[in-house]
């Protein structure tokens, strides 16, 4: 009798146990994942600087690094990644136009001053006639470039021309420049062979270039192409979404890029 008044007791708490750890793991802190797209730097190291800040927030990252502009927006629509990390608004929004795909930006997280840089000369006073310059093809950036070499006073756009100008949108070419149109990430690699190139800020940094020491003209700060996060339409609201731009946009990330990059990138936040 006294043996089964044991087992009954055993029983019950047993019972109580098991409830005792449904409910712990009930309450436990529910984890999200999140797989973004990303070129390597400034990107990268940022998303990579914000990992333990996000799992705090109870969300998981998994970093996938592109080098080149393309396939993490047609990954994005295929819903191989939740969310990109790569491109200004610009780029983006003609790229949705272009290919069809419902993308958007979710917010703005920092700017990568365009630069004009070269291994022969110093100054752009030293430009010779008929010299030999590169420029990203990729439309928008292709036309940022022009803008900037425009600025700095190498050439003169025609009235009107915006972000999507071309080398046929040049009205007057007083050093006759000659230009080259490569892939954005190909233009730090063939510097050496070109008088200057228009780069990126993110594919400079990847080349050891710093924007701000070694660029012979650079944008300002309150240039129009923020880098952003960009996600599916569909997912603007999705509550892991609204945590990484929680943290991206907050005082840790914001002094992580000031200090690491030195204004060769600037927090748009």
């Amino acid at each position: 009798m006294l043996n089964k008044t044991f087992k009954k007791i055993a029983l019950v708490i047993g019972v109580i146990v098991l409830f005792g750890v449904l409910g712990l793991a009930g309450c436990a802190k529910q984890t999200e994942a999140i797989k973004i797209g990303a070129t390597e730097v400034p990107h990268a190291e940022i998303l990579e600087f914000a990992q333990p800040l996000l799992e705090e927030e109870g969300v998981e990252i998994e970093i996938v690094v592109f080098s080149d502009y393309v396939q993490p927006n047609l990954q994005l629509a295929d819903k191989q990644l939740d969310a990109n990390f790569f491109q200004h608004i610009p780029y983006l929004e003609n790229m949705v136009e272009e290919r069809g795909l419902d993308l958007t930006w979710v917010a703005k997280i920092h700017i990568e001053p365009l630069g004009i840089y070269s291994e022969k000369i110093d100054s752009l006073s030293q430009l010779e006639d008929g010299a030999q310059v590169g420029i990203p093809n990729d439309a928008t950036n292709g036309g940022r470039a022009l803008m900037l070499l425009e600025k700095a006073g190498l050439i003169t756009l025609k009235e009107g021309t915006d972000v999507l100008a071309t080398i046929y949108d040049i009205e007057d070419n007083p050093k006759n420049l000659q230009f080259h149109e490569l892939e954005a990430a190909m233009l730090p690699r063939v510097l050496p062979d070109l008088d200057i190139a228009v780069i990126n800020g993110n594919f400079a940094l990847q080349a050891g270039l710093s924007p701000t020491k070694d660029a012979l003209f650079l944008e300002g700060g309150d240039s129009p192409y923020a880098n952003v996060i960009a996600v599916r339409t569909e997912d603007k609201d999705n509550e892991a979404i609204k945590k990484l731009v929680k943290v991206l946009t907050g005082p840790e990330v914001k002094q992580f890029i000031e200090e690491t990059y030195e204004g060769g990138v600037i927090p748009a936040f």
